[in-house]
């Protein structure tokens, strides 16, 4: 028997029962669609994580404060002082391959303009924190490094703080707002960033040379991190170790002690955000793969009960010389028909729910080819192995009691 009328003989045996057909090829459809959607959908938001991630720049390198430890139990930063400005002056004139050095300080606080309110972030930074960080001036201008020596109050705010403190939609260039009770004048205003790869809000946020910060808003001597940009990402690693090794000698760390300090990099952050995503497509694709296993179950119900219904169709063409295994390629042929069209509707919803969970969700829509080509075989694959029993069974009948079955 040729394949071609292999072909001819499934595709009679489906249509003449196209409703139970269809049902059996549901369980593959919700299978495929979910493996296809989850796939899709986890490359997608790494994909964005990605981006969000390399607007800061990966070549940006973050050196903050170690956490304390007690009983050996990390309990955070808590007031650890030991980070101060000199060590950021030591790591720009000592450390090569960098092209800008930042202090940072934060502070949180209540943000006041006319009967406006808003709870605010102020970061603060040098005149280089703005190249560090990707921040561009929507309107205004930058601080200086003059407003840097002599703790200018002057700052620039996001586009969610300028919603909040100037609602209907006053100019806010040349306003003074008030940073708790300290008044602060408003030279520039900042494109808008949109949220970071954790769901922060960029641009809820007010930028101010970070002496201002340090000195007349928290009164303290030290800076709560420094940032720094390398010249290439080739190099990143290269200055982390530089640095590391530069601040234990300015905090006099003896070999072997802990670090007071902690380096960090954007590409470390990508690789770890790579990772969580990457396990967590892996193990929402094998959840959704079970409903493979539901649908190869009910592929093999189904062909039982077809060998079944058509025992004396399988006697009478024995009797006219069909052959054991053109028996069991005919029933083969059946269940791989039923699980690749089930396959190809769900690579197809799968593919159409994707993009439209990546459109309302803003990521970027990614099609994994693998993803799809792996289905496909998947697919064949479940036919033939839940229809190899039912069709041994249909090719192993005796043809004398087949044409005897009532």
């Amino acid at each position: 028997m040729n394949f071609l009328n292999l072909l001819k003989i499934a595709y009679i045996a489906l249509i003449r029962n196209k409703t139970r057909a269809g049902l059996t090829m549901l369980g593959i459809i919700i299978g495929i669609t979910s493996v296809i959607a989850m796939v899709s959908l986890g490359q997608s938001s790494s994909l964005s994580i990605n981006n969000q991630i390399s607007q800061t720049g990966t070549n940006m390198i973050m050196v903050m404060r170690a956490f304390q430890r007690q009983g050996g139990v990390n309990i955070g930063s808590g007031s650890i002082q030991t980070l101060v400005v000199k060590d950021a002056e030591a790591i720009a004139e000592r450390v090569s391959h960098i092209e800008a050095v930042s202090p940072v300080v934060s502070s949180s606080g209540q943000l006041v303009y006319g009967s406006n309110n808003w709870p605010g972030s102020m970061q603060g930074g040098d005149v280089d924190y703005f190249s560090i960080r990707k921040y561009e001036v929507a309107r205004g201008i930058k601080y200086t490094q003059s407003d840097v020596r002599s703790a200018a109050k002057v700052c620039l705010i996001g586009q969610t703080v300028i919603d909040n403190l100037f609602p209907n939609g006053e100019e806010p260039l040349g306003k003074t707002i008030r940073f708790g009770t300290i008044p602060f004048k408003i030279i520039g205003t900042l494109e808008s960033k949109g949220q970071n790869a954790m769901g922060q809000d960029q641009d809820d946020i007010i930028l101010a040379p970070y002496t201002t910060v340090q000195k007349r808003i928290l009164a303290i001597p030290y800076i709560h991190q420094i940032v720094i940009s390398a010249d290439d990402p080739s190099n990143v690693q290269s200055v982390m170790d530089d640095v590391s090794a530069l601040m234990r000698t300015q905090h006099k760390i003896r070999a072997g002690s802990e670090d007071d300090f902690m380096v960090r990099s954007q590409q470390e952050m990508l690789q770890m955000m790579d990772s969580i995503t990457g396990f967590l497509t892996i193990l929402l694709a094998a959840i959704a793969s079970i409903s493979l296993i539901v649908g190869g179950i009910g592929i093999m119900n189904i062909m039982y009960v077809t060998v079944t219904e058509r025992i004396k169709e399988i006697g009478l063409r024995m009797a006219i010389g069909a052959k054991n295994r053109d028996i069991l390629l005919q029933f083969l042929t059946e269940s791989t028909i039923l699980s690749l069209i089930g396959g190809i509707i769900g690579i197809v919803l799968g593919l159409l729910l994707s993009y439209i969970a990546s459109t309302l969700l803003k990521w970027p829509y990614v099609v994994s080819v693998t993803a799809v080509v792996i289905s496909f075989l998947v697919c064949a694959a479940t036919g033939i192995f839940f229809g190899w029993y039912p069709a041994k069974k249909a090719a192993s009948l005796d043809p004398i009691n087949a044409l005897r079955y009532e």
